[in-house]
């Protein structure tokens, strides 16, 4: 004679809830809503805002079932469970619980263990005790306590008891808790014949999600001035993005596609490139000494002439020009920081690395050495200190500007 419809749905970070509390405000990013409508005990009413009743009852559930909850970083998504009460003559709250349980293992969020919950009586006279297990509206109207346990197959995770009488003893409250714990395990065995287990994948419906983490040095460049680098990123993948203080970034998008467009690009704008790596990147300006390419997110590097293919180019711009994409591999760094790619490493349309070829070292802005002028020109060879075959007098003493004239001191 008690029914709750629960419904588990997943949100981003944006949907988290901020809770105002003596110290300061929080985000909650698991909520709980329940709600006992005037028609679940055959009453009419206007429907509003929830009543006292209703927190408190939402709050013993969300208890229950917070503790088996995943971590952030398992799990980023925000999590809201709705109760709708149907029906009642027990414990509703008991059965939002199990509900909730069950939804959130449809739902395919990973708890560590399924819940369960049950309310036990008591009925107190001169003659002795009774206690009772789940229940009914008429045994908590009439009854002296009204005790709800809820947990798992190992443990409680909350608790709550409302008594009509001064107090309980030890040995009552020994004695329910063990009656209560029977009764949980029971409704769980009833629980595992419908799910015994989580999903392995959130609802094709859910967002897809992912959390990543970024030095904290680095999200000014996931940002950028103003906003303008990560509403660029928004706008083009379709993908929601919350970047935190401490470095994490959640991503969240409908298609997988959108997502792994996202995460690319922030890792492209967060990562360092490693050497030996291959990359694909697009031509951004091709000049006389090689072409520059653009790669790894914002990063830009020297195609220099002789990387741009295996065999003698006379003319950049006879291999590529302008928004041409392409593959690269990462040589490494000049002696100004400057970055080396290679064209010719790389079969342009597997994207595998060709063995074989040899890295010719660092070759700055220099022009191709064909197109420099030899130093020696027409000169012909130079052994030591002399120079090609030029005739040569015999050498004479002191400088040429006195070569004719007599010497002072010569007898």
């Amino acid at each position: 004679e008690t029914q709750a419809l629960c419904v588990a749905t997943l949100g981003t970070a944006e949907d988290e809830q901020y809770v105002d509390g003596l110290g300061g405000t929080k985000k909650e990013k698991f909520l709980l809503h329940y709600n006992f409508p005037p028609y679940s005990v055959g009453e009419t009413g206007r429907g509003g805002s929830p009543g006292r009743r209703e927190i408190g009852h939402g709050k013993l559930a969300w208890r229950a079932v917070k503790a088996v909850l995943p971590k952030g970083e398992d799990f980023p998504y925000t999590l809201r469970i709705v109760s709708e009460i149907m029906e009642s003559n027990g414990s509703s709250s008991m059965a939002s619980v199990c509900g909730a349980s069950l939804a959130m293992m449809d739902a395919g969020v990973p708890i560590s263990r399924p819940v369960s919950g049950i309310a036990m009586g008591l009925i107190k006279d001169a003659e002795g005790i009774a206690i009772l297990s789940d229940i009914l509206g008429d045994e908590d109207h009439l009854g002296d306590m009204d005790f709800k346990v809820a947990g798992t197959e190992v443990g409680v995770t909350s608790l709550q008891m409302d008594l009509k009488i001064d107090s309980v003893t030890f040995d009552i409250m020994k004695t329910a808790l063990a009656q209560a714990n029977g009764g949980r395990l029971h409704i769980l065995e009833e629980m595992n014949k419908a799910m015994d287990g989580a999903r392995t994948e959130v609802s094709e419906n859910a967002p897809k999600m992912i959390s990543m983490k970024i030095p904290v040095d680095k999200i000014r460049d996931v940002i950028g001035t103003g906003g303008k680098v990560i509403r660029e990123i928004v706008e083009k993948t379709g993908a929601k993005i919350n970047v935190e203080d401490d470095g994490t970034v959640k991503i969240a998008a409908v298609e997988k596609e959108s997502l792994e467009a996202a995460q690319k690009w922030i890792h492209g704008l967060t990562a360092d490139p490693e050497i030996g790596a291959i990359y694909e990147g697009k031509v951004v300006k091709v000049m006389e000494f090689g072409a520059f390419v653009n790669f790894f997110g914002a990063k830009d590097g020297l195609v220099h002439v002789s990387q741009l293919a295996a065999e003698r180019v006379e003319s950049p711009s006879a291999v590529v020009k302008e928004g041409d994409i392409v593959k690269v591999k990462l040589l490494g760094f000049d002696d100004r920081g400057k970055v080396r790619l290679s064209m010719k490493a790389v079969n342009q349309e597997t994207g595998e690395a060709i063995e074989g070829i040899v890295d010719d070292g660092p070759q700055g802005d220099r022009p191709p050495r064909g197109d420099r002028p030899r130093r020696d020109g027409d000169r012909g060879g130079r052994g030591g200190r002399g120079g090609g075959d030029r005739p040569r007098g015999p050498r004479r003493e002191g400088g040429d500007n006195n070569a004719d004239k007599p010497r002072e001191d010569a007898e």
